[in-house]
């Protein structure tokens, strides 16, 4: 979902917004080409925000001002921002339209969106876009729609605001993770994209030039490291070391790596299940996308901080018997950026792909500003 506030060029910034972290990236042409020149990561306190619902509203901005005063790199000269809206508390479906003029599909998709919405129309804001088609004989259009409660969209820009920020867009954070994943955003076969984050698992399924199918699934890499917290009765840093260290592996028995992959085995394989289900869904639902035969998932794309497990690429590949790789951030820029001014975000740009691909829709497209 984007929502577009200002006409004149402007440069921007990239704001990935969770339950339990802020993530900022700023780009800029250095040499002819792109690349990072700014970041940073603040932890949000726990209740802040939950399920993506601020429920803080002081604390949250005292966060973003922090966040933005203290940037790594160059310092932002800029206050306009491209913002992440929570995936769990969007909607998104591909809807097929009759092929009409554009003044006339505006008001067509939002009397057909009413169909498959689950609120009432006045309480969303929605956005659509025309998907360009695999094959070009189609006699309808095949659309994206996306819709967010009017009240969080409205708190998260309230927020920014109060921040001394000005959102250009907001965007939903699936919609990011793809233009970050996908080489200019195209893929002539159906992929999955499955970023496991801290707070949540988003599952994604991209084919053509677009998305085509979205989840948010409640299952996070944060949730194994309490679980090993729990069960070796340490605290959740050591935790965390414990589970980076060891991983998945299920061939030593005995000892903290046995104890910790016991911990986790639940969490994953209940994962598991919830892909299976929805690559299962995508299998049954995807006639729409006029393939010239049927098509499956072809690979897995892996992102989010809770890829730095050792063997879970393994372990996805085993259990769903697709390819699966990890995904590559850098994809879209040139290949001249071998050496980062910012050797952080290399390392850690697996859990930025959001970020990035805020601040890359801010580079893509001219916003401007009065």
């Amino acid at each position: 979902m984007m929502i577009n506030f200002l006409t004149l060029k402007t440069e921007t910034f990239g704001l990935d917004i969770n339950d339990s972290s802020l993530k900022i990236i700023k780009l800029r042409r250095k040499r002819g080409f792109l690349q990072p020149v700014s970041y940073n990561e603040k932890k949000v306190k726990s209740g802040i925000i939950k399920d993506g619902i601020i429920q803080d509203e002081d604390g949250f901005v005292k966060i973003i001002k922090d966040a933005v005063a203290t940037v790594k790199g160059e310092k932002l000269k800029t206050k306009y921002v491209i913002a992440s809206l929570p995936e769990e508390k969007s909607f998104s479906q591909v809807i097929q339209m009759p092929k009409m003029k554009k003044g006339e599909l505006k008001s067509a998709v939002l009397f057909e969106a009413e169909n498959y919405i689950p609120l009432p129309i006045d309480r969303v804001y929605l956005d659509f876009q025309v998907i360009d088609p695999i094959v070009d004989h189609l006699d309808h259009l095949d659309v994206l729609i996306i819709a967010v409660e009017k009240t969080i969209v409205d708190s998260y820009i309230s927020c920014l605001k109060q921040s001394g920020l000005v959102p250009i867009a907001l965007e939903v954070e699936t919609q990011a993770i793809a233009r970050t994943l996908i080489k200019n955003e195209t893929s002539s076969a159906p992929l999955a994209l499955i970023d496991f984050g801290g707070n949540n698992t988003d599952f994604i399924v991209f084919s053509g030039h677009s998305i085509r199918f979205t989840s948010s699934i409640p299952i996070s890499s944060q949730q194994m490291t309490e679980a090993i917290s729990e069960k070796l009765d340490v605290d959740f840093k050591k935790a965390e070391e414990i589970k980076i260290k060891y991983g998945i592996d299920r061939q030593k028995k005995g000892g903290e790596t046995d104890t910790a992959s016991k911990a986790m085995a639940p969490i994953l394989e209940d994962l598991i299940v919830q892909i299976k289900n929805y690559l299962d869904f995508y299998s049954d639902h995807n006639s729409h996308e006029h393939f010239s035969q049927k098509m499956g998932i072809t690979k897995i794309i892996l992102s989010g901080e809770g890829v730095n497990l050792k063997g879970i690429g393994d372990f996805f590949s085993q259990k769903l018997n697709i390819p699966v790789e990890l995904g590559n951030p850098w994809i879209n820029f040139s290949e001249k950026l071998k050496k980062f001014e910012l050797p952080e975000v290399q390392k850690k740009s697996l859990s930025f792909i959001t970020a990035l691909g805020l601040a890359l829709r801010g580079e893509n497209n001219n916003f401007y500003h009065d």
